[in-house]
Parts: C-alpha cells; structure tokens; sequence
C-alpha cells in the first residue's frame, strides 16, 4: 500500500508539501498540486484513518451517547446519525449505559469513554445529566450537542421539541373523538420530556372540564414490558375508560398486546393513542395512532450545529419542528 512518502518521492516534493495538499491546509503552487494529484492517482493513494488523523489534527469521528441499547427507538436515529457521517466522511463511536452506577453516573462514563476515544465532538441523548455535569468536561463542552433536552448552560447546544404542546395535542386528538373517560400510561417520571407531555396531555383536558385527578394514570418503563404491565394494572383496576393515551410508541405496542390478550377490541371497545411515531407504529395491529416527534429531523440538525462547531463546516441548522398525527387504525369515536 502506498504511503505518503511515496507521494511525496513520486511527485518531487517534499513531505510537507504532499501533507498540505492531501489535508487541504495550506497553500502550494497550481503547478505542485497538480504533481501531486498525479502521483496520488499513479499511486492509488488513500490515506489510512491514522494518517488522516494526523494530518487534519482530528480523528474524524463523532461519539455518540445513548442510555441503553434495545428496542426500536433509537436504532433509527443511530442509522440517520451514521448515514451522515459517512457521506461526509466522518465516523461515529457509540457508547450507552453500562456498569454498576446510576443512570447518571452511566452517562457521565460514556461521555468520557468517547472522548478518550478521541472524538471530535459529542451527541448526548440521555434525561440523567445535570448542568455541572457539562460544565465538568471544561473547554470541550463546547463540542457537545444534547438531543431532546435543554440545558440553560449550553442552550445553543440543545435540540429539542415542544413536548408539552406535544401532550397538548395528543389531548386534542382523543377530545376530537368524544373520548372523555381517558387512562394514561406515562413513562419514568424523572424524564423531563415525559413530564412536559403529561402536563400539557393533562392542562388540555382541564381546559375541557375533566379533573386531571379523575384520569386513571400509572408510570411505565418506556418499553413494550412497560406499557403490557401497566395495561394489565389498568384492566384489573376496574377504572371505566374508552381512550388509553401512552407516553411512547413501545409501551402502546405492549399495552396493545396486552388488550389482544386480554380480549378487549381496539379501537371498537378502546382506542389507543401512542407518542413518537417510531417505525414500529406502522406494523402493530391495529395500526397505531401516534403523535409524530420529527426524531430524525431534530437529530440530524443537532448534527449539522455540531460539524459546523467541530469542522467549520456551514450546514443548514434549524430549530423549529411541526408536530402532527400520524393517524392510523387504533383510534375511533367513543362508543356512546
């Protein structure tokens, strides 16, 4: 394999010389760059990710840092994360939560383990951080991007969606169908995404004349086992309801289950209502009713900032999301 010093020899230039023209930093004659892009492709030259690492003094890769590593959430947004790197041609490191420690102390870990791997910059999707926890990384926060949070700190740093107006919509969308006797399955109540859908899901209903403390509600685990545990608990409870709204996708697709099961029809006897709009909604049966979050939209945009931050690139970054719902099969007009 050819290396950079037989560019160099090929050409008739020095090392220096061949290094500032595969880098693209600094200046050389018209007539010495078009040496050396010959003997670049006499050569067939590509330069190995240590030798570029060196020459552009970054490693040319993005870490990326999730909680946890399963189910159909975030495999997607890692895909359109990695698809934009490699048309650029930078590459992604992931970490996610691992060890013994709290969530937190899991994030914080993850968060150096990528820089220790040398990467240029980081996207952090986690609800367990704190302010100081950012400020501890020093100079290099300012090469973070957090997604679906926000931090007062590093506010131009954070990519997020109005969740409560999320909740608040979601509200709408039941109340459109006459559906006043409501169950709610929320997530962890720590998250501070949930926390905002719930209180704008619940202030819409007030507004419609239906005491929040009325509404039979239960906190889930943002997954399919979750979401089925919580449905069976609202089955047993004997509460009368027609419409289940459920704070993610993944705990509906287990609350659906749980109502096939249990022989409750959906959407003739309840109709249920997710949130997110992942992948999965499309295929569940019935066909599940979300509220979409633009996951994608908002990543790749967070994205864009950070490259722009770590590689002077000017990438289009916008920080305005239309929320909307994705209507499918799970919801119908309350039975009077």
């Amino acid at each position: 394999m050819a290396t950079i010093k037989d560019v160099a020899r090929l050409a008739g230039v020095g090392l220096g010389t061949a290094s500032r023209v595969i880098s693209g930093k600094g200046s050389v004659s018209p007539a010495t760059l078009e040496k050396v892009r010959k003997a670049i492709e006499e050569l067939d030259f590509r330069p190995s990710h240590a030798a570029r690492t060196l020459l552009s003094g970054n490693s040319q890769m993005i870490g990326v840092y999730i909680p946890y590593l399963s189910g159909t959430f975030y495999t997607p947004i890692l895909q359109s994360i990695y698809t934009a790197l490699r048309a650029a041609g930078l590459n992604m490191v992931v970490a996610f939560g691992v060890g013994e420690g709290d969530a937190r102390q899991q994030a914080i870990e993850g968060m150096n383990f990528l820089i220790e791997r040398g990467s240029d910059g980081l996207i952090v999707m986690t609800n367990s951080l704190e302010e100081e926890d950012f400020a501890a990384l020093g100079p290099y926060q300012a090469r973070v991007v957090v997604i679906n949070h926000e931090f007062a700190s590093i506010a131009e740093q954070c990519f997020t969606v109005d969740h409560e107006a999320g909740g608040r919509l979601a509200a709408q969308t039941l109340l459109a169908q006459q559906h006043r006797k409501i169950a709610v399955i929320a997530g962890r109540a720590s998250a501070a995404d949930n926390q905002a859908r719930i209180a704008g899901f619940m202030a819409e209903l007030e507004a419609a004349g239906i005491a929040p403390a009325s509404v039979w509600m239960a906190d889930g685990e943002f997954s399919p086992e979750g979401g089925w545990a919580c449905a069976e608990r609202l089955l047993k409870s004997g509460y009368e309801f027609t419409a289940l709204f459920c704070a993610n996708d993944e705990m509906a697709v287990g609350a659906l289950s749980c109502f096939q099961q249990a022989g409750v029809a959906v959407p003739q006897q309840v109709s249920v209502l997710g949130y997110d709009d992942t992948h999965s909604a499309e295929f569940t049966a019935p066909r599940l009713t979300s509220v979409h979050i633009p996951w994608s939209e908002m990543t790749l945009n967070g994205l864009n900032f950070l490259l722009n931050r770590c590689y002077d690139m000017q990438r289009p970054v916008e920080r305005q999301y239309r929320l909307h719902v994705a209507e499918r099969a799970s919801l119908a007009a309350a039975q009077k």
